[in-house]
């Protein structure tokens, strides 16, 4: 290089260090605000818990969009970014493969797994078996049951746990998280005692249910689910599945066959018109619909709501 070009590719070079400071400072990640905690929250419910106990102290994102199903989420290149940058990434290991991928390789060091704080049911739990329903375990994947956050209590010892995480990386504010999750499990406790005294005197118990989602709820409330399809809600159920549910709907004369916010009804709607029952949403709370206002305790109060409506509950 000579000595006239140098002070050109000097300048050149400090334009493109500019342009890439812009970019840095324009992509959503860590950083973004350096007075509050940058967390990454996998599905709804963990956006929920990290929002309600970081409060104005944490900047929360959630990779999975309103409206999206959640169990098969692919991440784009911006979203791996923002789980290798996160100080904090909370995520449910087994639900989301793709997270527990981007967690392994980018941010194992920094990330909550909330599998880890009580054991998982498994998949038959909060159901029960006829004769002649065992393929239907391998037809539901078997395994663990993710969805701890439809018993509310579950989600309290979550909450308390994830507190203790945040005030690790934040010890400044650890006494805030405590605080701010003590009075979410207050709140917690209290859904858990309506849904307790709602559910208590019903006609009937069993829930006819699009996907076997509700094992925590059905176990935490003596309830029974039976399911049209397994864990994952978009698995096509046979031939053989849908005339059994279709008899125990039958058996246990249900009113309604529930479906999701999130998936297609027509299976629900199918053996509604065989059984001639209606259907109804009975929402996993896995992500909120797009045009949804509500939040994680509105929509299990419109849960129970429509349960006690279902059951016929005094």
């Amino acid at each position: 290089m000579n000595i006239r070009s140098a002070p050109r590719a000097l300048a050149a070079a400090t334009a493109l260090l500019a342009l890439g400071g812009v970019a840095a400072c324009s992509s959503d990640g860590a950083g973004a605000d350096p007075q509050r905690v940058d967390v990454v929250a996998a599905f709804y419910p963990l956006q929920f818990l990290a929002e309600r106990i970081g409060g104005d102290a944490v900047a929360v994102s959630n990779l999975a969009k309103p409206g999206a199903e959640p169990h098969d989420l692919e991440l784009n290149p911006r979203q791996v970014g923002q789980v290798s940058e996160a100080e904090l990434v909370v995520y449910l290991k087994g639900f989301q493969p793709n997270v527990d991928e981007a967690v392994d390789q980018n941010a194992a060091d920094r990330a909550f797994d909330v599998a880890t704080v009580q054991p998982l049911l498994t998949a038959a739990a909060g159901g029960h078996e006829h004769e002649g329903e065992a393929g239907h375990a391998e037809e539901s994947g078997g395994g663990l049951d993710p969805h701890l956050w439809l018993d509310p209590t579950r989600l309290a010892t979550v909450g308390d746990q994830l507190a203790e995480r945040l005030g690790r990386a934040d010890p400044e504010r650890a006494a805030d998280y405590t605080a701010r999750a003590r009075t979410l499990r207050g709140e917690l406790e209290k859904l858990d005692a309506e849904f307790a005294a709602g559910l208590k005197t019903c006609q009937r118990r069993e829930i006819v249910v699009s996907h076997t989602a509700f094992g925590y709820l059905t176990e935490r409330y003596q309830l029974e689910q039976v399911g049209i399809t397994g864990l994952t809600p978009d698995t096509e159920p046979s031939p053989q599945r849908l005339a059994e549910v279709a008899a125990e709907a039958r058996e246990h004369r249900a009113t309604t066959i529930f479906f999701e916010t999130l998936v297609s009804p027509k299976v629900a709607e199918t053996i509604a018109a065989e059984v001639g029952a209606k259907t109804a949403v009975l929402d996993p709370i896995e992500g909120l619909s797009t045009d949804s206002g509500g939040d994680y305790l509105s929509v299990m109060r419109t849960n129970l709501q429509t349960l006690r409506t279902a059951l016929s509950c005094s």
